[in-house]
């Protein structure tokens, strides 16, 4: 079965949205650096329902969203903490801190786990979210391709004042060499998942297809070949940003 089929859309869709959609799936799909294709499949699933999870409403509307009884319980894939983690990054963002994030560690959460699970759920939100305002039915979750985490974690990462380690270009070994394309500077927005190399090329699978290429970003003179120019997509790219509470 071909996912992102052009017959699921009520409107003609550019060919290079359901094909990036279709390569994120192939990456959701494959075992990670530190989940495997299974768990992220779940991971997936989650990000998918915590928008329809009355418990996250509860949470979103309670003074603290650190309240006792506000807690997912586990599935047969992830963990306790693991789903509420995908639950909190899709619905209460902006009340994330760091003491919460290094206190998941004590929970089998590493900051490598934490940030392949935040990369497949930034993914999950933006395809769900272009499904939804085309009025069509989410895409079926792939199938788990075969084959175990590899456990890797870039030699070339280091803090940098973020909460997590993270790879400058300067420090980009071969194993990664592609991370930023070559680039010698790169925005923080990449860099910020790197620890986990590939939940930055499926950062940049989507933001290629549905903003700009990362090549593009710094010049204010390229729109991408889209129908509309660049301020009006940095006007729409803004204000999505803040109805979002993107700490950007």
């Amino acid at each position: 079965m071909q996912h992102f089929g052009a017959h699921r859309y009520p409107v003609p869709v550019r060919p290079d949205l359901p094909a990036a959609y279709r390569e994120a799936w192939q990456i959701i799909a494959s075992p990670g650096n530190w989940w495997t294709a299974e768990e992220r499949i779940a991971v997936a699933q989650e990000a998918r329902t915590a928008f329809d999870c009355a418990l996250c409403e509860t949470r979103k509307a309670a003074l603290s969203p650190n309240m006792p009884d506000h807690r997912h319980p586990a599935n047969n894939l992830l963990s306790a903490a693991a789903v509420d983690t995908v639950h909190r990054i899709c619905t209460d963002a902006s009340r994330l801190t760091k003491t919460w994030l290094d206190g998941l560690a004590e929970e089998g959460i590493s900051h490598g786990h934490y940030i392949e699970l935040l990369g497949i759920a930034v993914a999950m939100i933006s395809i769900d979210t272009f499904h939804k305002a085309l009025g069509t039915a989410p895409e079926t979750l792939p199938e788990p391709e075969p084959g175990t985490p590899t456990r890797y974690r870039p030699p070339g990462a280091k803090a940098h004042g973020a909460w997590i380690d993270t790879v400058a270009p300067a420090d980009v070994s071969a194993a990664e060499a592609d991370l930023y394309g070559g680039a010698s500077q790169t925005g923080n927005v990449l860099s910020a998942m790197s620890l986990v190399p590939s939940s930055v090329a499926l950062l940049n699978v989507l933001g290629q297809a549905q903003y700009l290429s990362a090549t593009d970003v710094p010049n204010p003179a390229t729109n991408g070949g889209r129908a509309i120019d660049r301020m009006q997509i940095e006007l729409l790219a803004g204000r999505v940003s803040s109805i979002n509470e993107c700490f950007y």
